[in-house]
């Protein structure tokens, strides 16, 4: 999925093969650390939905304010692999990025960053795909 992502990229951008190989490290490296702050994941969706079964509002706090959190960080990962991806362009790559339709957490270019990428969940708001 990164490998297409980036010969996407490669294409549309101009990007030299030592770009490309940066860029597969960075969404590579970021693709990990996403699956590190989502592993508890399910299971805190689980404990959500059993929260609202009970009607135990301490625990639905709990549980949603854990996955705040959880989306937080893969925001904060995506970011920042897409920070790292834009500084390996060169101006006119940069410029031509910027022209692309953006989507995603930090509006990477068409298709969405993804190590995970992003969809649009209730009432619109981004998150991971768990």
């Amino acid at each position: 999925m990164i490998q297409n992502r980036v010969d996407h990229l490669g294409t549309l951008l101009g990007l030299s093969d030592s770009q490309k190989a940066g860029a597969v490290k960075i969404f590579t490296d970021a693709q990990a650390a996403v699956q590190a702050a989502t592993a508890d994941a399910a299971a805190t969706h689980d404990a959500l939905a059993a929260a609202v079964k009970k009607n135990d509002i301490v625990a639905i706090d709990q549980a949603a304010g854990t996955l705040g959190t959880i989306h937080g960080k893969v925001m904060s990962i995506q970011s920042k692999a897409e920070a790292a991806f834009y500084a390996l362009l060169t101006p006119d790559q940069q410029a031509k990025f910027d022209a692309l339709p953006h989507r995603g957490p930090g509006g990477m270019g068409p298709g969405g960053m993804g190590p995970q990428g992003m969809h649009t969940g209730p009432g619109g708001m981004a998150r991971p795909n768990w």
